[in-house]
């Protein structure tokens, strides 16, 4: 009997050791860092590993260090030309500081947000719709610049921010539609010009290559007839090149009123007394 109570005797002081030391057990994996306090006051940081702390007197803060992506709500924003829009983004960061994620912000994924959502606001309301819709990775840019700059007191980096959607009024929509299909026509125009351009070019060069040799233009003659023909039953009636040169040889005569008068002179002339 006496031996069983210097058993237990034993048995439970080295029973609370071992519970102790197995409170004080802590795990940090490698994507984790631990700020560690001791007393309230803050000692350090644990790597990942098997880590011990002292039961009681030390705690420890695991901080998450893997890229977050967090929606940034859609946001009402006037634009620099006076238009309103919807816009929500996309924000992915992540602690590169542990200590001053834990010891600078109270919640650096709430702070993140919330600034993430004025600096929106902010960024998009300097400039203008056509800006905002053509140039989004300027802006982008811009937006991932500024939050970096806001957040790396708190131990935090920016490392992308995305605009996902922009959400326009019905009346801004059609009038956009409006504006690109009327861009649409006068390129369309500009394009038939400059068309009618080159071909009345190309056809005064050919007319003049034809000009300098006759056989061309006859050659090109009986092709025109051919390409006639080919398409059905027609019936051509061919003309001579040489006749309509030589109609096309005898000049009009203009009529002039100083020969008339001439004229009628003579005749009185021949009409008078003998």
């Amino acid at each position: 009997m006496n031996e069983l109570v210097g058993a237990l005797g034993w048995l439970i002081p080295v029973a609370l050791l071992f519970l102790l030391f197995i409170s004080g057990v802590r795990i940090v994996t490698e994507y984790q860092n631990g700020v560690v306090f001791r007393l309230g006051r803050y000692v350090g940081l644990k790597r990942a590993g098997f880590r011990w702390l002292i039961p009681f007197v030390e705690r420890m803060v695991i901080i998450d260090l893997r890229t977050v992506a967090r929606d940034v709500p859609p946001q009402d924003v006037i634009t620099k030309d006076n238009v309103s829009v919807k816009v929500n983004a996309v924000v992915y960061f992540r602690v590169i500081q542990a200590d001053k994620a834990v010891l600078q912000v109270e919640d650096y994924l709430y702070a993140t947000s919330q600034i993430a959502q004025t600096t929106l606001r902010a960024i998009l309301g300097q400039v203008e719709l056509d800006d905002l819709l053509s140039q989004r990775e300027r802006i982008n840019h811009e937006l991932q610049q500024v939050l970096d700059a806001r957040t790396d007191p708190w131990g935090v980096k920016v490392s992308n921010v995305e605009v996902k959607h922009i959400d326009l009024p019905f009346e801004m929509q059609r009038a956009i539609a409006r504006q690109a299909e009327a861009e649409r026509e006068r390129r369309a125009k500009i394009i038939a010009a400059e068309g009618e351009h080159q071909a009345a070019e190309k056809l005064a060069l050919a007319a003049d290559v034809l000009s300098r040799n006759p056989a061309t233009l006859q050659l090109r003659y009986l092709q025109t007839l051919v390409e006639i023909t080919s398409g059905g039953n027609h019936t051509i009636l061919p003309i001579p090149l040489e006749l309509l040169r030589a109609f096309g040889a005898v000049p009009a005569r203009p009529f002039r009123p100083e020969e008339a008068r001439e004229e009628e002179e003579d005749e009185d002339a021949s009409h008078g007394p003998s």
